[in-house]
């Protein structure tokens, strides 16, 4: 896998990997920038909520489990020194099905435990932890 980073303005930058889709990432106008795209950090829990949201719906389909909605919600805490890593990270599975609640439980398991590299790359500096609402469809 190689990736590619490129100056756009001021903190503004674009990037692309294998994919070839470019991504803009900015930083705060207290900083010098734009506030013109996400944040770096903000993009690693956009990569974790994707890589374990691809998981579970991945899994789930293999487990002939329907839902109507799905959704991955997550909360991070950072270090206040430089280099300011995340200390803590929460990721919220939110999904409307009428499934058995083991079975969704047992998919998120197996993304947390087994499947997401990016989980396992955080796990080595932050605890994370994780919570299973199961919603009936129609509701929230």
């Amino acid at each position: 896998m190689r990736a590619e980073v490129r100056h756009v303005a001021g903190l503004s930058f674009v990037g692309k990997a294998d994919s070839n889709h470019w991504v803009a990432m900015d930083g705060p106008t207290a900083w010098g920038g734009a506030e013109a795209g996400s944040k770096p950090m903000e993009l690693i829990l956009i990569a974790l909520g994707g890589c374990t949201g691809m998981d579970v719906v991945s899994l789930l389909k293999k487990m002939r489990v329907a839902f109507s909605d799905f959704k991955v919600e997550i909360s991070a805490e950072k270090k206040e020194e430089h280099p300011k890593t995340f200390t803590k990270v929460h990721i919220r599975y939110v999904i409307k099905s009428t499934a058995p609640k083991q079975k969704i439980e047992k998919a998120v398991e197996l993304s947390q435990k087994r499947y997401c590299p990016v989980s396992a790359i955080l796990r080595q500096s932050a605890e994370v932890t994780y919570e299973i609402v199961v919603l009936p469809p129609g509701e929230g």
